[in-house]
């Protein structure tokens, strides 16, 4: 059964266009691993390096926003020495000629509201829109609670050759899972 199991998991993967997948407890050191792998296969696979870049970037933007903003969280950097380790998953892939970065983690009920209208506002500027919008925010102190510069959804949107998509699910009566799928 195991076995069995595990292969149509695997084939479901594979039918889906997932070339790398991750689930579990992420670090700085364990998205730097996985980061090795990605650039690996797209070298693999020939890539055109711009969008190699592209593909690279999201991956990190979204694998960070997993490890800083996860409420499912095993570590919290309260010491230099401390690392940083959260609970998500994150996905690469391919569909209709063109690359997908999916992250999901669990975050507050609370900071739904708040990263929905966030989300809206990103998802309905044009191209020089988020580029002006980009700009005043590196100007700007960042937000409250931000662990960054307040920029990575800016980032993700920015390097997106479709408008991001993003979901939640409500989990428990004080949680809901995030999902952001990005195109390149």
């Amino acid at each position: 059964m195991l076995a069995q199991d595990f292969m149509a998991f695997h084939d479901a993967a594979k039918r889906n266009g997932v070339i790398l997948s991750f689930g579990g407890d992420l670090s700085e050191n364990v998205m730097f691993s996985l980061g090795e792998v990605l650039k690996l296969r797209m070298r693999q696979e020939e890539t055109d390096a711009s969008v190699a870049k592209r593909v690279f970037s999201i991956f990190v933007e979204q694998a960070q926003n997993v490890i800083r903003y996860s409420a499912d969280r095993v570590a919290s950097a309260t010491e230099a020495e401390q690392p940083r380790v959260s609970g998500g998953i994150i996905v690469v892939g391919s569909e209709g000629g063109r690359f997908f970065v999916v992250c999901g983690n669990e975050v507050g009920r609370g900071d739904v509201p708040r990263l929905r209208e966030r989300l809206d506002h990103i998802v309905g500027l044009s191209a020089d829109e988020l580029k002006r919008f980009y700009r005043d925010k590196l100007r700007q102190a960042p937000d409250e609670g931000s662990l960054g510069g307040s920029i990575g959804l800016i980032e993700i949107a920015r390097r997106s050759s479709a408008p991001v998509e993003y979901d939640f699910q409500e989990i428990g009566d004080d949680r809901s899972l995030f999902c952001l799928k990005a195109y390149i």
